[in-house]
């Protein structure tokens, strides 16, 4: 049995979906709190239901009864923050190591865990409490995988943080020249599900990026061939990241700034050696720019 933490997020579903496809048993764990219409979606998948969460030691150990394999993507963000209910140090950190250690005690045989890549090395909450947990995890004794992606383009490409494609407009930043290797959360889904069985990947550290490394501006060219229109530009200097993130007044919203800076500074990912390991075919911008349009 294959449980999966974080089952109703956007890469939890997608695991579970690829897994299932392979035949592959699955074990969902979802919260009392999850959305109805996610959950019965994983129930049409085949998965196995397990009531369960993070913060709760014992629904932990329950799930994990008969498991052999764990893949946690699990986080607190991008949630509302919640001083001791859902923040990095609640989820991220201490929800996390304890479920190590409950695998562990279970005897589950492999853990496959959701950080992000090295290349993202400012200080902050979630980026702290995540290389600890690999710490922790590389430590414990059960044979890990550690999955370190680094730009989802269906996130930082869309409307949630600036990137309108219907309105052709997008917030750049920093000068939007510095190279950047999106990848698709499908792919790093592929990763996840491939590890199971990849003796590659048994206590691996894999640094996640997409086929090519492109600046926000060519990803703006891309888009606006795709669409047949140009965008407006609005660009936010690092330097007023900075001060947003000194400034934010929760975990929450350090870990965003830091993140849209880490954007700003590049996020570039050498795939070669890895892909020689895992023959995932990687996803590209202008495909995922044409299906935001519907184009072929």
């Amino acid at each position: 049995m294959n449980l999966v933490i974080g089952a109703t997020g956007l890469m939890g579903s997608e695991i579970c979906r690829q897994l299932a496809a392979a035949g592959k048993p699955v074990r969902a764990l979802v919260r009392a709190t999850s959305d109805p219409a996610k959950v019965a979606a994983l129930k049409g998948m085949g998965a196995e239901l397990v009531q369960g969460d993070l913060r709760d030691r014992a629904s932990l150990a329950a799930a994990c009864k008969g498991v052999r394999a764990v893949i946690s993507t699990a986080s607190s963000m991008p949630f509302s923050y919640v001083p001791g209910e859902n923040d990095p140090q609640r989820v991220d950190l201490e929800g996390i190591k304890s479920l190590i250690d409950v695998a562990k005690a279970a005897s589950v045989e492999h853990l496959v865990y959701t950080s992000f890549t090295c290349v993202v090395d400012l200080d902050f909450p979630l980026r702290n409490a995540k290389r600890q947990v690999e710490q922790h995890l590389m430590g414990s004794g059960l044979t890990y995988t550690i999955l370190r992606p680094g730009v989802f383009m269906e996130v930082w490409l869309s409307p949630a943080v600036g990137f309108d494609a219907a309105g052709a407009t997008a917030q750049i930043y920093g000068t939007g020249d510095n190279p950047i290797s999106w990848i698709s959360f499908r792919d790093v889904a592929s990763f996840a599900v491939a590890s199971l069985d990849n003796p590659a990947a048994r206590n691996a550290v894999l640094e996640l990026g997409g086929p090519e490394a492109l600046s926000p501006r060519d990803v703006v060219r891309i888009f606006e061939n795709a669409g047949g229109k140009p965008f407006q530009l609005h660009y936010i200097p690092e330097e007023a990241l900075k001060a947003q993130q000194q400034a934010a007044t929760d975990p929450m919203q350090q870990s965003f700034a830091a993140l849209m800076r880490s954007c700003a500074q590049g996020v570039a990912i050498d795939m070669q050696e890895t892909l020689r390991a895992f023959p995932v075919q990687l996803a590209t911008v202008g495909e995922y720019a044409r299906r935001v349009y519907g184009v072929a």
